[in-house]
């Protein structure tokens, strides 16, 4: 009796252990799983979601397939069942105990969003509301209550921020890119005025602003920087006209068609650089530090004109008649292309 008992035990011992390793080896299998996506994916964990929901939303996008012994994952492997609320994002290459343990290392998803250097605040403000992955906060607010939120005590924002690119988490605000790049911005321009040649015709940090977005918008080749730099300043200190095509696009607005005809160099509005002297009330553009450093840091130069070479770059000039030369030289080539 003893030994007909002791092999049932036996028996049933070896049937649970069976039943045990079964299990466990589907479970590993189904874990083991690759995830059915071509490219990569945004997945949202909301707070207080259980794996359990996590892999039904997995079924319910067709990423992963299901089994009977979803239930039991958590037993065997209670690790995955702590899940970070968090979006993050799932490669092709992942398997689904690999998207399991990203989730529960909480390791977000970093957006990115660029800010090209010469652009307008318009312009940063249609890119900040077609991200689809930041809180929107500023639709139909108008730009003076965004400097306002933001501390600043100027009416305009424009050339206020640096441009580049700025990552984020899920949920960050479109205010919070904001203050990362006016922080950004003034940390450099802090920087640069602190080390700035002596003797520039520029009374504070904001004129450089100003000065330092004409120049990104006069030229994108970075050795001319510096020269297209000491026109301007030579100018100033000559107390002549900056006469700069781009502050008077600027001040056209929406009435910029492409073209600059005689009568827009000769309306007055306040970018106007032909008609009014000195700078223009604020900048024009969004400045990078290249531009921001050669307002501060202009070339030794005589030259007081530039116009563009047709290859990409200026030619410069000390005088007007040499000027004249170079257009006409422009003008030719241009019209023998």
């Amino acid at each position: 009796m003893i030994k007909k008992l002791s092999f049932l035990l036996v028996v049933l011992f070896l049937c649970v252990a069976g039943t045990y390793f079964y299990v466990q080896s589907e479970v590993n299998s189904y874990l083991a799983q690759p995830l059915k996506i071509e490219e990569p994916q945004i997945v949202t964990i909301q707070s207080g979601t259980s794996l359990n929901r996590a892999m039904s939303m997995l079924v319910e996008k067709n990423w992963i397939e299901t089994t009977p012994f979803t239930s039991l994952i958590h037993r065997l492997h209670p690790e995955l069942a702590g899940l970070k609320a968090g979006t993050f994002q799932l490669t092709p290459d992942m398997t689904l105990n690999q998207a399991l343990n990203l989730v529960i290392s909480g390791k977000e998803h970093q957006f990115a969003i660029t800010f090209v250097e010469g652009s307008r605040f318009s312009e940063w403000r249609d890119i900040l509301t077609n991200n689809p992955y930041l809180k929107h906060t500023l639709d139909g607010v108008s730009e003076k209550e965004i400097a306002q939120k933001l501390g600043i005590e100027r009416d305009k924002l424009e050339g206020l921020f640096l441009a580049e690119t700025y990552h984020f988490t899920h949920g960050a605000s479109d205010l919070d890119i904001l203050k990362r790049a006016h922080v950004k911005l003034n940390d450099i321009l802090t920087t640069e005025w602190d080390k700035r040649q002596t003797g520039l015709p520029l009374k504070s940090s904001y004129e450089a602003l100003i000065l330092a977005s004409i120049i990104e918008k006069e030229t994108a080749v970075e050795d001319e920087r510096t020269q297209i730099s000491s026109v301007f300043v030579n100018r100033l200190n000559k107390r002549m006209r900056l006469q700069t095509d781009p502050t008077v696009i600027y001040g056209m607005g929406e009435n910029y068609d492409g073209n600059i005809r005689k009568k827009d160099l000769k309306a007055p509005t306040p970018y106007n650089t032909y008609v009014i002297s000195g700078l223009p009330p604020t900048p024009i553009a969004m400045a990078g530090p290249a531009s921001i450093n050669a307002a501060l840091n202009p070339d030794q130069s005589s030259y007081l004109y530039f116009v563009a070479s047709g290859n990409g770059g200026h030619v410069f000039s000390k005088t007007l008649a040499e000027h004249n030369r170079a257009v006409r030289a422009y003008l030719k080539q241009i019209r023998n292309q």
